[in-house]
């Protein structure tokens, strides 16, 4: 049975920086897309929203409006890791963050979820 484990959540002052991992263990993150997902706090019965997203399967890459140009997101395939580097944070940015492999290509459907890594920035 595959697992994802997100790793590298903490708290930061505004402007701060962070970079989350989401690694895979029994499943391979490599050829098939991979999504980061926030669950802000406000709305903890809300599906959480997709922020990014990678896909070996077509070559895409997405990024949410509020966070382009500011977060990145990467994949080691020797590791078989997708990373999000999140710069210049801001409270907004406050939620728990989890990462999701998909069928196939960013838009298809996610059949496995990581448990989430909390991400909190505040001064």
């Amino acid at each position: 049975q595959g697992d994802l484990a997100e790793s590298g959540g903490g708290s930061v002052e505004p402007g701060g920086s962070l970079r989350l991992s989401c690694a895979g263990s029994g499943i391979s993150l490599n050829g098939a897309a991979v999504g980061w997902f926030r669950q802000a706090p406000q709305a903890p019965g809300k599906e959480p929203d997709k922020i990014s997203c990678i896909s070996n399967y077509d070559g895409n890459t997405y990024y949410e409006e509020s966070v382009k140009g500011r977060f990145t997101i990467s994949g080691d395939n020797a590791k078989n890791t997708v990373y999000l580097q999140m710069n210049s944070l801001t409270p907004e940015d406050t939620g728990r963050y989890y990462c999701g492999l998909y069928t196939r290509g960013c838009e298809s459907e996610v059949h496995y979820w990581g448990h989430g890594t909390q991400v909190t920035v505040s001064s």
